[in-house]
Parts: structure tokens; sequence; C-alpha cells
């Protein structure tokens, strides 16, 4: 007798998290549902997950962090093959937007075994695809200076400490040109097909991962005024709040143009150097993915959204 069909999954065999040896167990446990190819790099796993498309399998799960996530949306793109999604990473911003759970294997692998499909867009930058977002510039400085070895140590705090040493530095200058002739200057550029950033907090509170548009935030200031307005923008879920020197556009397509060569990164990895980027709709411009019929809300994000208006209107006691 025939068993059920085994999805073609992906993984990092070399993951050394905690979380990820916590998948390495679960895919072991489950190895009668998976056909396992262990992937030794990005490479590796885009010209798998291609080979898996032309081939007409249905479904191709990536298990990881976003970005072998992305290594595999590379090799599905222009495809009818599905993305399954079991997240095994640190952030796992990509299964956050569409509501997959991100700390639950086994319920994660419910929304593949559902069945769900969802057409979401899929953007290029000078033609590498993401889902989530890209940056040109800051962010992507702070991705470039942060080693694995400093993060196995200090978590969080090491990309901390590499944006401190980036704001220290004299930032490019940069020219955004959209599709529909507008022009901003700056010096950081972040471009998000989801409303998510960096995992819990929706710093594009316009994005719609369906619309064929990108939501463009245009950076004019460097050094600690990006940081305050970027913190108060994402405590507040607004970052055009009054007074704020960021920039919040839409486009279906743009250009950024340097004043030199910047870091680039999608998905929340490096994608190189270069002096010009030019986002566009990956043709066709869209991508299956297998998700639940109902996002999942940050409830960190809102407590702290809901904690910052507290704040903001309770009034201050007079003293007599």
């Amino acid at each position: 007798m025939k068993g059920p069909h085994r999805y073609p999954l992906l993984f990092n065999p070399k993951a050394r998290s905690q979380k990820g040896r916590r998948a390495l167990g679960f895919l072991m446990d489950h190895a009668t549902r998976f056909a396992l190819y262990a992937t030794n790099s990005a490479e590796e796993a885009r010209e798998l997950a291609a080979m898996f498309a032309r081939s007409g399998e249905p479904v191709v799960i990536a298990a990881g962090g976003d970005g072998t996530l992305n290594a595999v949306v590379q090799g599905l793109a222009g495809s009818q093959t599905a993305l399954g999604v079991l997240p095994a990473g640190t952030m796992n911003v990509f299964a956050r937007e569409l509501g997959i759970p991100f700390d639950n294997l086994a319920r994660a692998f419910e929304v593949i075994e559902e069945g769900r499909v969802q057409e979401i867009d899929l953007f290029e930058a000078n033609g590498m695809p993401f889902v989530q977002m890209a940056g040109v510039g800051f962010d992507a400085m702070v991705i470039e200076e942060t080693t694995w070895e400093s993060k196995k140590v200090l978590g969080p705090l090491a990309y901390l400490l590499a944006a401190v040493k980036v704001l220290g530095e004299s930032p490019p200058k940069m020219l955004v040109t959209c599709d529909d002739g507008t022009q901003e200057e700056g010096v950081a550029v972040l471009a998000g097909n989801g409303s998510l950033y960096g995992g819990q907090f929706k710093l594009f509170h316009k994005a719609d991962n369906s619309d064929s548009m990108l939501d463009v935030l245009v950076f004019k200031e460097a050094g600690y005024k990006l940081v305050l307005d970027s913190l108060r923008g994402l405590a507040l879920g607004d970052l055009e709040h009054a007074g704020s020197t960021v920039s919040y556009l839409q486009a279906h397509s743009l250009r950024v143009t340097a004043d030199r060569e910047v870091p680039v990164q999608v998905d929340g990895e490096l994608a190189g150097r270069c002096k010009e980027v030019a986002f566009s709709n990956q043709d066709p411009g869209r991508l299956r993915v297998l998700a639940p019929e109902e996002p999942i809300g940050s409830r960190f994000a809102e407590a702290v959204k809901a904690m910052v208006s507290w704040t903001k209107w309770k009034p201050v006691e007079q003293k007599v």
C-alpha cells in the first residue's frame, strides 16, 4: 500500500542555534512525511527548489530562517509550485507576516497539511527576488558588520553594537525615483512588500503584499536622529509622525541611486554592494504560499503601541 506523499523539504544541516537543533529533531521525528534534502549553501537550496518546480512538485518546504526561505523563494520564482514554511530561524519575519505559527513546528506543519494557498507579490532588487523587504544603506550596513560569532555570544545586542559603529560613519547620499516620477533624497532606504520589519513591529503600516506595490521609507537624516525617529515610529506604528525626517512612499517600481557603493540586503540577507538598485515586480509577479486563513497578530507590538499611547495621553500630576 502506497503511503502519503512525502514533501520535498530543504534545510540547513549546519543549524547551530538551539531552535535550529530542535527543528532538526522535529524533522527526524516526522521523516516519513518528508523527502529531506540537506543544503550547504543558498545556491544549492535555490537550485534544488528550481529543480522540484520544473518537475511539477505541488509543494516545496523551506525549513529554516529567512535566509533559507529566500533561497527557496528564488528557486520557486515564476513557477506554480507552492511554498511551505517550517520556521526554524531567529526572527522568521515572513512566517509572522502570514500568520504561520513561528514558535510551534507542529502547528506550522498543520498549516501545510491544510493546503490553503495564498498568492502574494514577488518583487526583486537588481534581479534578486524577495518576499518581505529589502534595504539599501544603513540596515544592510548593520547586517554586514554583524558576524555570526558576535550573534552567538551577544544575541540581538550584536546588531545594536554594529549599529552604533555604523552610526558613526559618514552616510551615503541617495536619490529615490519612483515609477510615477516622485523623487526623494535621503541617506537610507527600506522597501517593504509586507508590513513587518525585524519580526515584531509593523514598520510599513500601509503595506499589502497582494497590491503589486512596494511601501518605501526614505530616511533623510543620519546619526541618532535616524534612530530616534525609527524607534518612535516603531512604537507609534507611524514613521510619518510630526517632526519625523522619514518619508513614506508607495510605488510599483523604483530606482535608488547612491553617490558610492553601498550594501544591499534582501529578506535580511546581504546581496552585495552597488551604486544603483532597481526595484520591480518579479515576472510573473506572484508567489504561491501555504498560509492560514486568519493571520496571527503581534501581541507584543500591540502592547508596546498601547503603552506608548497611554503614556502620551496620561495627564501629568501637578504638585501643589
